[in-house]
């Protein structure tokens, strides 16, 4: 299901003029910027009350998107045959430093949800820089509408029901091996799985 176009067009609008927008994601509710706008990730994180965290992962429209600003390698796009689109942020070498505000100098966190609202306005806009939408240090609220009553100053709201509100899984595949940075929806023995079919010469999926 994707968001009502009126909605869309409102946001993608808002993303390109560097505001920042509230989305629905497959896991919570995020703050949403185009993550080749510094000053836009800036804002996103100074609405949370929170220092500017540029290591922050970016939201792509699938893997094509992903791979033209990090080298997944074979582990990489085994993993995101088997979790992608879903709740798995990769973090990978980068390709170029400073092409957007987001990952380190050397790292970038990237994920495909599994929300086409999200996919279609990275397909829109390029990589989007999302964090969670609550304050520093708080809960974030399952609905749109408690969001919105967090961000009163941001215009620009998809509101697609309750989210589920269980963080993403998120690996780092920095030298082609496998480390889990934070267990989420997916669990470690879950991506050693899909590996090890990957490694057969098999196909992995849901």
């Amino acid at each position: 299901m994707t968001a009502a176009e009126s909605d869309l067009d409102r946001v993608i609008h808002a993303l390109r003029g560097g505001d920042v927008a509230i989305i629905p994601t497959d896991t919570v509710y995020g703050l949403a910027a185009a993550a080749d706008d510094a000053t836009a990730v800036a804002l996103m994180f100074a609405l949370k009350r929170r220092p500017v965290d540029t290591r922050v992962a970016v939201l792509v429209a699938d893997l094509a998107q992903a791979e033209r600003y990090v080298l997944l390698g074979p582990t990489g796009r085994s993993l995101a045959a088997a979790f992608w689109p879903g709740p798995l942020t990769i973090v990978a070498q980068r390709h170029a430093v400073g092409s957007l505000a987001a990952g380190d100098d050397e790292t970038l966190g990237v994920r495909c949800p599994a929300d086409l609202t999200c996919r279609t306005l990275a397909a829109a806009i390029g990589p989007i820089a999302a964090t969670s939408a609550n304050l520093h240090g708080h809960r974030t609220p399952r609905t749109a509408a408690a969001v919105r009553d967090l961000f009163p100053g941001v215009a620009a709201v998809i509101d697609d029901g309750p989210r589920p509100g269980a963080a993403s899984t998120v690996v780092t595949i920095v030298g082609e091996s496998l480390a889990v940075i934070r267990e989420g929806p997916i669990s470690a023995d879950e991506l050693e799985s899909a590996l090890e079919v990957g490694d057969s010469g098999g196909s992995a999926g849901h």
